[in-house]
């Protein structure tokens, strides 16, 4: 996506607006636009706006354009966020888990930062977020940390925390991947059968996330 500067420029000045919704429009459209140069002024808007709990989802699309204009000044202020409970919001934290893997990521096969969140005790949104960041990016990683990452995911006996898990298999290899895709192919989710339909042919959908 291509923008002139005095459109970048423009959108930076809006995440300085009164108005929440405003902000919020500005923050999705610098999302889409992926700029480093927007990092800094995402990062300071972010700042102030997590003051106010009630603006949850402009708190969401400042962090997911943060994560995705890579701005890595943000990571201290996303590795404290890993931790808060955002309670009512945990959508938030969604948006977290996502931004912390796509700006601590060294390369498309380092998956330290996928298991340091799957090894934080906190909303499972968090765990979900990281892993729709994987499977966006189309991360792969060893057998053994998919292995790993299986077990964790797959511990929680909850289906629906098995999505974004399923989404991001595609390119996996693993003992327990195709065991783990064999059990999706039977969920009680539609959603999940799908994207274990995909996994099993090795096929990556194009996810368009909130």
């Amino acid at each position: 996506m291509e923008m002139h500067t005095s459109e970048l420029t423009s959108l930076i000045e809006q995440l300085g607006n009164k108005n929440s919704a405003k902000r919020r429009s500005a923050a999705l459209k610098l999302r889409k636009l992926g700029n480093p140069a927007a990092g800094p002024a995402l990062l300071d808007a972010l700042k102030n706006e997590l003051n106010d709990p009630r603006t949850w989802e402009t708190q969401y699309q400042m962090i997911m354009a943060l994560g995705n204009s890579g701005h890595t000044e943000a990571i201290p202020l996303i590795d404290i966020l890993v931790h808060e409970k955002f309670y009512g919001r945990t959508m938030v934290l969604v948006a977290v888990g996502d931004a912390f893997v796509r700006l601590s990521r060294t390369s498309d096969v380092d998956a330290a930062p996928l298991l340091k969140i799957l090894s934080i005790d906190n909303y499972g949104a968090l765990h979900d977020g990281a892993l729709r960041a994987v499977a966006m990016l189309r991360m792969r990683f060893s057998a053994v940390e998919t292995n790993d990452i299986i077990r964790a995911v797959d511990s929680s006996g909850i289906e629906s925390r098995k999505f974004w898990l399923i989404a991001a298999c595609p390119g996996w290899i693993g003992s327990d991947v195709d065991h783990f895709v064999e059990q999706c192919l039977s969920s009680t989710r539609e959603d999940i059968r799908r994207a274990a339909a995909d996994a099993k042919v090795k096929k990556y959908r194009n996810w368009r996330p909130l």
